[in-house]
């Protein structure tokens, strides 16, 4: 059968962000892109240059009911899905584990994990199911996903786990020609990294500026992966600002 010359992703976390750029990206590069996230008004704010590009669902991926209910409009509306990108994430506030209070652990693995197994157990349904079968899922592991900043074990326990449903993706999917691999980003310069212009603390227990770089970079990356034919896969890509404190001794 001979493959769609149409493409057709979905991008998590798709209201503001690196999610916001990887969007904007798949979309110039010819995929039509669902946009899923918690708010309406971000998802259109994301679209506005081009709305006839995206399909807007507004989702809380820690919830199994609004999940399944995404895909399926997904695949009504597009027919298949040949891109998942597994962006959507939050992080809790900055304190030592024994002051952490449960809810906000529940809440950062509730979004990040269980969020990312959600939308890719069914992302990985309608590859299977559909013709020609396959497709790829990119997951947002974060350099977290390798080493900790202090006092940010909700965030660096799920971005661990996360390279672990990343690698049992693409060993489950390899009969379904269905890839999957993640993308490591450091400091890319959004809202949520601002604050390391202004100085966040280091390993050492010193505050320090860090280095950023732009979200562009993280985009090209998504969309070099995205690119491969499916016999091919980026398993592992870590895109961070050059010197930003993460090789080495911190």
């Amino acid at each position: 059968m001979t493959a769609p010359t149409q493409k057709f992703a979905a991008v998590t976390g798709a209201g503001s962000g690196i999610g916001r750029a990887c969007a904007h990206a798949l979309a110039d590069a010819g995929y039509r892109v669902a946009l899923l996230g918690r708010r309406m008004e971000a998802l259109e704010e994301t679209a506005a240059a081009a709305p006839e590009r995206y399909l807007l669902l507004p989702t809380d991926v820690s919830q199994p009911q609004a999940v399944a209910q995404a895909f399926e409009r997904i695949g009504e509306a597009f027919g298949r899905l040949d891109l998942l990108f597994n962006n959507a994430g939050m992080s809790a506030r900055g304190v030592s584990i024994d002051e952490l209070p449960f809810e906000q652990w529940q809440a950062v693995v509730d979004v990040n994990l269980t969020g990312s197994f959600l939308c890719a157990q069914a992302a990985f349904r309608l590859m299977r199911q559909q013709q020609p079968q396959g497709g790829r899922i990119i997951n947002n592991g974060s350099i977290s996903a390798h080493a900790p900043r202090p006092n940010s074990a909700p965030y660096t326990s799920t971005k661990h786990a996360i390279t672990g449903l990343t690698k049992s993706l693409s060993l489950d999917g390899r009969p379904f020609d269905i890839a999957c691999g993640q993308l490591d980003i450091g400091n890319a310069l959004t809202e949520m990294a601002r604050p390391m212009t202004q100085g966040v603390r280091q390993a050492n227990g010193e505050i320090a500026v860090e280095a950023t770089m732009d979200v562009a970079h993280v985009a090209s990356a998504l969309l070099y992966m995205a690119g491969l034919p499916l016999q091919a896969n980026v398993q592992f890509m870590t895109v961070m600002a050059t010197k930003m404190p993460f090789v080495g001794r911190g």
